[in-house]
């Protein structure tokens, strides 16, 4: 399968609520926003952009061949922030934009290419990427996000609860998974730059704001979001100290 041309931007804020100044913070002595920003490079993006609501963000991608929009400080989403920043990079309405969050250092270049291939040969508004679960911990973590997907690959739904419910097999054991029940949403999206910008106007959906997950309002508003399964693991992204110190454990252990 052909990748098809694209181009990457990364929202970056610095005002992070659970770690702030994310994007500066050090993974192996480098700002974590270049990080991320190299991983979108090894993938083969037309441009890399990085969505930014502070100066020092640009001085830490000094020298690195990324461009940097200067977003408002005011945004209530990454969402926001991208559909600012293609206005300010002037991307026609076909261009294809995938959206790979700030914190994700060791995002495979592999699974970039693969969800903007997958936008391409869907014809859904919207892809994104999933991955199989295989322990109750991950299921039964709100903070990991399960994705419900139709036999057309299309989403159903996205929740924080462990849906699908095996009601037979969990009213006996619920440390034992069935093997192929669940997806856990990784949080990489592709989407057409005309569509960006029509997802960002739409008002925040009940679904959304029940579940606080900002793609429920593209489901809710009956558009389509197609899910493949990812092509190579991501691992987990930098939210928290704690995040951030598995991280670099991680680069440590020569495991990036």
């Amino acid at each position: 399968m052909s990748t098809p041309e694209f181009v990457v931007a990364i929202p970056a804020r610095h005002a992070a609520s659970r770690l702030p100044g994310k994007p500066l913070r050090l993974l192996a002595g480098e700002p974590l926003v270049l990080h991320v920003a190299r991983r979108a490079l090894d993938a083969g993006a037309r441009e890399v952009w990085v969505a930014a609501d502070d100066e020092r963000i640009v001085e830490a991608l000094a020298g690195c061949p990324v461009r940097v929009a200067m977003t408002a400080t005011t945004h209530a989403s990454g969402t926001d922030r991208l559909a600012e920043c293609a206005r300010i990079a002037g991307w026609p309405d076909d261009t294809l934009v995938v959206n790979l969050q700030g914190d994700e250092p060791f995002a495979p270049p592999a699974g970039i290419r693969a969800v903007a291939a997958l936008l391409r040969d869907s014809g859904a508004e919207m892809a994104t990427l999933a991955a199989p679960i295989d322990d109750a911990d991950t299921l039964f973590n709100p903070n990991a996000v399960k994705a419900v997907r139709a036999a057309s690959g299309d989403a159903l739904y996205f929740s924080r609860a462990p849906v699908p419910w095996p009601r037979d097999a969990f009213a006996h054991d619920r440390s034992v998974l069935p093997p192929g029940e669940w997806l856990r949403h990784i949080g990489i999206y592709a989407y057409r730059a005309g569509f960006l910008q029509r997802f960002a106007a739409m008002p925040a959906g009940r679904l959304e704001q029940v579940e606080s997950l900002e793609q429920l309002r593209v489901l809710e508003a009956g558009f389509r979001i197609a899910i493949a399964t990812t092509p190579a693991p991501f691992p987990p992204g930098v939210d928290t100290p704690e995040d951030l110190a598995r991280a670099e454990a991680r680069i440590a252990a020569g495991s990036a």
